[in-house]
């Protein structure tokens, strides 16, 4: 049996995260259904304070996040390796703005980003060959910008993701860890943001960071008294 304060805790997760429809469904949306990336969800609330409207975003891994960057970006170009999954993504995600192209898991996987002279804002390293993807991506780096390695936890039992890290570390950014859950699973992960020293995204607020899900201090004054009255 679980005490009142658990419980409300357990409701949290199920209402406000979505956890429950998102594990039992597979889907990666928050509760009122937009769309979310496969990263943890601290590392998700972190990233949704800036101002994308004029970033381009390169993504080595297409899905949810896909949709969830065309929402906010410029532009978005994503690579699918698998065939099956981007006749789907191509059906279901219409934005003029997105760009999903299918290149093969060999080298041109990696090499689509060279495909043009351009570089990119934001790079999304959550595909396949993920070292030669964060080789290839440093090269392809905007100014200010910064590269997302996810589930960079698999550096423990990976020499790919020791190699990974490596190369971006080399490359003078800075790294910073988002641990915690992410939609769809049921266990914790680690989403890496690795920052160029001069990052300079503008926020979409005024101060940072903002309330993020569930917070207490997102209430008013008075539905935070009768919260602390009921379950501190």
């Amino acid at each position: 049996m679980y005490s009142e304060k658990f419980q409300k805790f357990i409701d949290l997760w199920v209402n406000e995260f979505a956890l429950a429809k998102s594990i039992d469904k597979k889907i990666c949306r928050d509760k009122d259904g937009n769309p979310l990336p496969w990263y943890t969800y601290p590392a998700i609330e972190y990233l949704s304070q800036f101002d994308y409207s004029d970033k381009k975003i390169f993504e080595y891994g297409c899905g949810y996040s896909s949709e969830f960057w065309a929402q906010r970006a410029k532009k978005v170009v994503s690579i699918e390796d698998n065939p099956k999954y981007f006749e789907r993504w191509s059906q279901e995600f219409c934005y003029e703005n997105l760009s999903i192209l299918w290149r093969d898991e060999g080298e041109i996987y990696e090499k689509a980003i060279f495909e043009t002279d351009e570089k990119f804002d934001v790079i999304v390293i959550d595909g396949k060959r993920r070292f030669e993807c964060a080789e290839a991506a440093v090269s392809k780096l905007n100014a200010g910008g910064l590269i997302i390695l996810d589930d960079s936890d698999r550096i423990n039992t990976s020499a790919e993701y020791v190699n990974a890290v490596e190369v971006l570390k080399k490359a003078n950014l800075l790294q910073v860890d988002f641990y915690g859950f992410c939609p769809m699973n049921n266990y914790t992960k680690t989403t890496s943001l690795f920052f160029s020293r001069d990052f300079n995204f503008a926020s979409l607020y005024k101060v940072q960071p903002i309330n993020g899900i569930g917070n207490l201090w997102s209430m008013g004054r008075r539905a935070r008294k009768d919260f602390f009255k009921k379950f501190a």
